[in-house]
């Protein structure tokens, strides 16, 4: 198999340094992902400007990361799933949600569940969801923008969940708590 560097801020190319030192001040260590994705100084700055730019969005924290766990899972990244599952707990989603979420159960919010599914589903069929999947999502709530702002989460994920896949990212130690596999194939509807 081929190998791929993680780099640290010391061995990365000179475009990254920034980029990582800034992510390793924000998470007090320096994440896997971003080690590999420094080899390509867009790709990591890529990343991290897609994750900012989703923290503005109107769908708030739980609701960000929701849309992050379950496009991961959609995606079965083990690495991203577990990233996120740490989120959600930083953002205040109850444990039996986490749970429910990360075992592909329906959520007890109906809001939350309307949001997991539309994004299961915006993955699952790359972009081409039907008029019903839409209107469901619409009914409880949300707005035609955060269909785009669901967008900008699958997309990072996109970047994020692939990069995991070809390079084979192993989960950091910080992260282990949260280690994630696949229980059974996920199920939008």
């Amino acid at each position: 198999m081929i190998q791929f560097t993680i780099h640290t801020v010391d061995s990365a190319p000179a475009a990254s340094k920034e980029t990582l030192a800034a992510a390793q001040k924000k998470f007090g260590f320096l994440p896997n992902l971003l080690g590999e994705l420094a080899a390509a100084p867009a790709a990591v700055q890529a990343y991290v400007t897609l994750n900012e730019l989703l923290s503005r969005t109107s769908l708030g924290p739980v609701g960000q990361q929701v849309v992050l766990v379950s496009a991961s899972m959609a995606n079965e990244c083990h690495y991203c799933v577990a990233a996120h599952t740490a989120g959600l707990k930083m953002a205040g989603l109850a444990d039996d949600q986490i749970d429910a979420l990360r075992a592909g159960r329906p959520l007890s919010d109906t809001k939350l569940e309307a949001l997991r599914v539309f994004t299961i589903a915006v993955v699952e069929h790359r972009g081409h969801v039907s008029e019903a999947d839409l209107q469901k999502f619409l009914a409880v709530g949300y707005e035609r923008a955060q269909v785009f702002e669901v967008l900008l989460g699958v997309a990072m994920k996109t970047l994020s969940n692939y990069t995991n896949h070809i390079a084979d990212t192993p989960l950091d130690k910080q992260l282990q708590a949260f280690a994630w596999e696949p229980a059974v194939a996920s199920t939008a509807v």
